[in-house]
């Protein structure tokens, strides 16, 4: 069946003369987007500052770019001013955002990140005289994730539930706080700033909103201090590792819409949607997002039976005071 939907691995298409999104040939190498929004950027000073890649290089957030047609630019523009504008107001005007479009704002940023991997990538392997090695589970994913993307061009609709889930929290940040970060091997993105922060999960099919229920339950409509919602972020970039799911999706294209439909995540091997959670590799991965305070893995699992958090307490009870610094 033919479809609308340009897909640029097929033959690994990431030329800064191919539209990142359409795949239409641009007519200037100077028809390029940021992958970083420009607003966000100069707001924080980030332009300059050193962006880390996967091969230990660094590049900076301005050099982050992504060759881009006039037509999707503007589609893309739409959605940055409506975030730019929401995020300026902070949570309550953010947690109002459509799904879809935080979802759109995410998705171009992580797929930017990912863009500029591989054709960093592509550069070392003809530099080297060797193929490059590209794991076909990540290629999958990658594909997966620049088909959705495509809803800013093509009108899209996912069925019976959201590929991904965008969660949005109340945070009682300190002025100038800005803390982003990204994974791109299991599609986990976060971003704390202004009164408000972002996990969003963007191939799971909304099973993390599952597995963390406790947690957010207890959390309901409480205003975080910025070392509870690490915890929480720790909790997500955690289980997104353990996630085991390669998510399969139906794309059907028709005149008026293409219908994306998620497979079912259980099969016939009948293996958990999530491996095992240990405690210890839990302990490590908040030691780090808890570096602000100071906090080792020591003191983190001192009771391996119950690790330490400032978001329940012995009971489960939510902790309302943190007697700490925000950071």
């Amino acid at each position: 069946m033919t479809t609308r939907l340009y897909n640029p691995f097929l033959d690994f298409t990431f030329d800064n003369h191919t539209c990142f999104l359409t795949g239409r040939t641009l007519s200037s190498a100077d028809e390029q987007i940021q992958v970083f929004p420009v607003w966000m950027m100069r707001a924080f000073d980030l332009e300059e500052k050193p962006f880390k890649m996967l091969d230990e290089s660094f590049s900076t957030y301005k050099k982050l770019k992504l060759p881009c047609s006039a037509d999707a630019a503007i589609q893309l523009e739409s959605i940055e001013s409506a975030v730019e504008h929401a995020m300026a107001v902070g949570y309550e005007a953010v947690k109002e955002l459509p799904a879809a479009v935080l979802f759109q704002w995410v998705a171009k940023i992580l797929y930017g990140v990912v863009f500029n991997e591989i054709q960093a990538g592509i550069r070392q392997a003809t530099m080297s005289g060797e193929e490059m090695n590209f794991s076909q589970a990540l290629v999958h994913k990658f594909r997966n994730l620049h088909a959705m993307l495509q809803s800013v061009v093509h009108p899209m609709e996912f069925e019976n539930r959201n590929p991904f889930s965008v969660l949005v929290l109340p945070v009682d940040n300190a002025p100038e706080t800005f803390i982003y970060r990204d994974e791109i091997n299991t599609l986990i993105f976060s971003l704390r700033m202004n009164d408000f922060a972002i996990i969003a999960t963007l191939q799971d099919n909304g099973t993390h909103a599952i597995y963390h229920e406790d947690v957010l339950t207890t959390v309901k409509d409480k205003v975080l201090h910025p070392i509870q919602f690490e915890e929480i972020c720790a909790r997500y970039f955690y289980s997104a590792y353990l996630f085991n799911k390669l998510p399969e999706y139906t794309f059907m294209d028709t005149p008026k819409m293409i219908y994306v439909e998620p497979m079912p995540m259980q099969d016939w091997t009948m293996k958990p949607i999530f491996d095992h959670w240990q405690v210890k590799t839990f302990g490590q991965v908040l030691e780090n997002f808890w570096k602000p305070w100071g906090y080792t893995l020591f003191e983190i699992i001192k009771n391996p039976e119950e690790p330490m958090s400032f978001i329940q307490d012995g009971e489960g009870n939510f902790i309302e005071k943190v007697d700490l610094p925000l950071a």
